[in-house]
């Protein structure tokens, strides 16, 4: 089976152009190389993680901009393996809830460390301490909006709820705004444009406000939900783009 067969068999129906266009089909080369191989793609997971960590350490400790250019190209190599993973396990016809599951988990703490990291690169070029506020303001919105996601998520909370009413306008326009949310959260798709030019401020602050809307969105639909005596309709478990998948695996 060739690269291009493999991308074809593994691509997904709905997928960001950055994957369609880059990622997957650089991913399905590595697909082809480690095929045949006792690589798994739980590995490949945990791999991508690991160079997530090399990527962060990079954004802190590589000086100039160059270092910034190659510190980020570490860490879309990260996320080519996230492609690689979920491509290996449908071209074996293995996929699991539980790697699934685990793939979201490193997804996760890849983000906490790639908005920890910029962070710290922008405080340290900057010598502004407020950079450093945003970083934690972010990191704090990222975790509260997957923690009341993935309480959202449960089966009790689901299984609770009234089936949701068909979309208002209000919900349309909602939704359009929601799009462009996806694309913000899907930061490895512009990432790298923000370094090449030097402005890590164009993913900090677009990124840092689209989680804080989400998580105030997800405590608005908790508080509505579970602050009233009486049975309200279920809150859309799409609450935070992370709780399904972003394009990745």
């Amino acid at each position: 089976m060739t690269p291009t067969e493999i991308y074809a068999r593994t691509k997904k129906p709905k997928d960001l152009p950055w994957n369609v266009y880059v990622c997957r089909p650089l991913a399905a080369l590595i697909v082809f190389s480690i095929a045949k191989t006792k690589i798994t793609p739980n590995q490949v997971t945990l791999a991508s993680a690991f160079i997530a960590l090399i990527a962060a350490l990079l954004l802190v400790l590589l000086p100039g901009h160059m270092g910034l250019v190659v510190a980020i190209l570490v860490y879309e190599l990260s996320y080519i393996l996230d492609c690689v993973d979920g491509m290996l396990a449908r071209l074996r016809n293995v996929q699991s809830i539980q790697g699934h599951l685990l793939d979201f988990l490193m997804d996760e703490l890849k983000a906490f460390l790639i908005l920890a990291a910029v962070a710290v690169r922008m405080f340290l070029d900057w010598g502004d301490a407020r950079v450093l506020l945003v970083g934690l303001l972010g990191l704090l919105c990222l975790a509260s909006g997957i923690g009341m996601t993935s309480f959202l998520r449960r089966p009790e909370i689901v299984s609770t709820g009234a089936v949701a009413a068909e979309p208002t306008g209000l919900r349309r326009v909602l939704g359009w705004v929601e799009t462009v949310g996806h694309w913000l959260i899907h930061y490895p798709s512009y990432i790298w444009l923000a370094a090449l030019f030097g402005k890590m401020e164009l993913y900090l602050v677009p990124y840092v406000i689209v989680n804080a809307g989400y998580a105030a969105r997800a405590f608005l639909g908790i508080t509505l939900r579970f602050g009233r005596s009486a049975t309200v309709p279920a809150v859309s478990s799409e609450t935070h783009p992370r709780s399904s998948d972003d394009g990745a695996g």
